[in-house]
């Protein structure tokens, strides 16, 4: 997903630094983050803002994050990822039990928080995506079904690599919208650097023979010169 500056995060850390830290990440990424020292702080600031998302801290004073998890879900069904330096199965458990949908121990790269953040986002579109986002993508005689994550050419299913289908879903999360080349080797979970970023372009080569008329001129897979690629459905 290429993060928008509309998608707006919560950050819930007792130690500024690393909420400091955590915040200019995010923000450099293109998400709009707003960032409290404690339970009872978040709670204040999601009495008056909607967020996309919680990255959340459980080792906290007063009310820890497990505990401030189970309270938030019998309010909201915000999507809520976990930070802790404790790694243990059982914690892990009780995190996801309490109802957080992700759980990355500390320490961590900041790369991999933004890779969980973005897949969670894609695992749980908001309301307001799904009425905006059609179902169905048509691309010429070629129709991408969103939910189901299938190519079809009329009553024949395009078979997709893996990688293939993994681009599919990035672009159609945002249809008409360019996405990075960088962008894309982070979704794919590849580690950067030009040789990565070409062979993104061989990737992107292969999906054209798939779903356009005349891949040497793309209708469908656009390139956009200096932002990378865009699907551009009818």
């Amino acid at each position: 997903m290429n993060a928008e500056t509309e998608i707006h995060l919560l950050i819930v850390d007792d130690d500024a630094r690393i909420r400091e830290l955590l915040r200019k990440f995010l923000v450099r990424n293109g998400f709009w983050v707003s960032a409290a020292r404690d339970a009872a702080h978040a709670r204040k600031l999601l009495a008056g803002l909607e967020f996309d998302l919680i990255v959340l801290d459980v080792m906290m004073p007063e009310e820890d994050g497990i505990s401030f998890t189970r309270a938030l879900r019998r309010e909201i069904s915000t999507p809520i990822l976990l930070l802790t330096a404790r790694g243990e199965t059982t914690d892990r458990i009780e995190g996801l039990e309490a109802g957080a949908d992700d759980y990355l121990p500390k320490p961590f790269e900041p790369k991999e928080l933004l890779l969980r953040i973005n897949a969670i986002l894609r695992r749980l579109p908001h309301a307001r995506d799904e009425a905006r986002l059609p179902k169905v993508l048509h691309l010429g005689p070629v129709r991408y079904d969103i939910g189901r994550g299938e190519l079809w050419q009329g009553e024949e299913r395009v078979r997709l690599t893996a990688t293939e289908a993994q681009l599919m879903r990035i672009f159609s999360a945002c249809p008409g919208e360019a996405v990075s080349r960088t962008t894309l080797v982070e979704e794919l979970g590849r580690d950067g650097g030009q040789a990565q970023e070409r062979a993104i372009d061989v990737q992107i080569t292969r999906l054209r023979r798939k779903i356009e008329e005349d891949p040497k001129q793309p209708r469908y897979l656009q390139t956009v010169r200096g932002a990378g690629y865009m699907l551009a459905p009818d």
